[in-house]
Parts: C-alpha cells; structure tokens; sequence
C-alpha cells in the first residue's frame, strides 16, 4: 500500500448523502451543513461554484468538483441569484425564512429539484464524517478543486448517475463504493497535474527511498519499525534514509510513522469496541499505556476522552 491509498482509505463513504439536483435558472443554493467533503459531478448545463475563500469557478458538464468543508458555500447559476435555498446540518433544506424544502422539491427516489426536465442536472455526493486518517488528507486540499471533463477519462460518471435514482437491495452500498472510487479518481487526476502543489507525502511516493518506506509504514504499521529495521529492510544506510526521507516528505520517518500510527488509533477508537490494547497492538505499541501517552503527546486528549468524543481547543 503506498502514502496514497493509504490516507484514501480515510474518507470511506457510509450512508453517504448522494442526491440528483435538477433545477432550472435562476437558481441559487447556499450549503452550510458542515460536512467535512463534497463530491459534485456535473451531468448537464453549468453551475458556478463560490467556496467561502477564494474564487468561484464555473462547472460544465462532466466536470467535477471537490469541496473540502466545513466553511459554507454557495452554487449558483452565476448570474448573481441571492440564494433561494440553504442547506443547513442533517441536509435539510429551507428558505432563507425558514420554510421546509425537502418535501416540497422532492422528484423521485433521490431527486431534488424546481423540474424534474429542469436544464441543469448534477449529482452531489457528501460524505458527513471523516476520521483522523482522512483529516490528514483533507488538510492539504484547498476548498475548492475541480477536475475538467476534457483533461480525465472515467468511465464511473455515468454509472453513478444511472444508480443514484435506482432502488434495489444493497443501492446504498453501491453509491457509497462508487462514490469512493469517484473520490479517488479525482484527487489522483488533480494531485497528478503539473500545476498542483500536491503534498510531499504524494510526491514522495515514486522516490525509490522514501516511497519504499511509506510503503511500509502504511502496510505493516504495527511492524516494530526502527530506523535501523527499516533502513535493513530497503536496503540503504540509516543516515541515507534518514536524509531521503526528511528532503522527500518533510518530517523525519519515525516522526511520520508516529503520527500515521496515531491517526490510525483515532478512527479504531472511534470506529470500533476494541480495547485500547487491543488497538495499541494494531498500530504498534505493546501496551494501551505506551498507546495512551504516545496519543496525549500528539493530541493533548486520552484516548478514552477521544473516545467519548472530547476534542481539543
């Protein structure tokens, strides 16, 4: 598994929220639900996006953008149309004056709207919680990214549009597998561009030093990595990888692997029943006290208080 997959298998979809919007002009929709990550896959017509920082971008079809919240933002028709709609947490939609949506622009199984031929169609996918392992990728992506339909080839846009208004056993898991795939397809077709300052873990991923270690660090996390163990194991000097990986990724290695290890117990404690021994021999420690203090370091909480859903600040 290299660094990408890795900090991927972060915002994994659950119960995803993924709806068709059909709409016609004018129309403008104000999202403040708060939700860490949205996925908009334009299907027909255009759609200006405005993040809360920096500059609105224009969407045409088979374009598709990535919202990294949970700031509000607002997607319009672009011709300067005052929101008519606001999204607030829990996806329910209402009137700047507090009138209920939901039902009343229903059009179908998961369809939303003013016409259901309206001349703009999208499909939104939000993904309503993310874990500590998906945090660590999101904090690198700006608000707002979009990904041009003439510079990417995917086959998965139309397939999601035909399953988001099916009904069938298991549909829910469907859009949440193609959801993800969706999700990766794009940061892998943006963080490729050369354009884009992609983070260093990204770029380090095809050194032949530093990607065999992060390698490493993601497949067997709960390996008793040293420096020397992992320097044996790539087959260079410990000053050698030490100095690959600082230049390459920007933290030394056990640095990294500490903080990867922790981000990893944070989604077990949150995700799972498992005792903190348990989860301490996941990720590497001999004991939930070597776990404890090693989580206090990095997040100033316990993992107990993590657990019950304390945070920091």
């Amino acid at each position: 598994m290299d660094a990408l997959s890795g900090l991927l298998e972060g915002p994994r979809a659950s119960g995803a929220f993924v709806l068709r919007i059909v709409l016609d002009p004018p129309w403008s929709i104000r999202v403040q639900d708060g939700s860490p990550l949205c996925v908009a896959v334009m299907l027909r017509g255009g759609a200006e996006f405005r993040p809360a920082e920096g500059r609105p971008v224009r969407l045409r079809p088979g374009d598709i953008a990535v919202v990294r919240g949970p700031d509000p933002y607002v997607m319009s028709d672009g011709d300067g149309t005052s929101p008519q709609v606001i999204v607030h947490p829990g996806q329910r939609c209402m009137t700047p004056d507090g009138v209920d949506l939901r039902e009343r622009m229903a059009l179908g199984v998961r369809t939303w709207g003013s016409d259901p031929d309206g001349s703009v169609q999208m499909v939104l996918g939000v993904y309503e919680e993310v874990g500590a392992v998906g945090r660590r990728l999101l904090d690198v992506l700006p608000p707002l990214l979009v990904v041009q339909a003439d510079t990417w080839d995917s086959a998965l846009v139309p397939v999601l549009a035909k399953e988001v208004t099916r009904q069938g056993p298991a549909e829910g898991v469907v859009l949440d597998r193609l959801l993800d795939l969706l999700l990766i397809s794009v940061l892998r077709a943006w963080m490729d561009r050369p354009e884009t300052e992609a983070p260093a873990w990204y770029r380090a991923h095809s050194h032949p030093v530093a990607g065999e270690a992060l390698r490493l660090f993601h497949e067997a996390p709960a390996e008793d990595w040293t420096l020397a163990r992992l320097a044996a194991a790539i087959g260079v000097s410990r000053a050698t990888l030490a100095e690959c990986f600082r230049t390459a990724v920007g933290t030394p290695p056990m640095t990294y692997l500490t903080e990867w290890r922790m981000a990893l117990a944070a989604d077990l404690l949150r995700q799972s029943d498992a005792t903190l021994n348990a989860v301490a021999r996941q990720v590497g420690y001999g004991s939930g006290f070597a776990l404890s203090s090693a989580f206090k370091r990095v997040y100033g909480i316990s993992p107990q208080e993590h657990r019950s859903g304390v945070t920091t600040g």
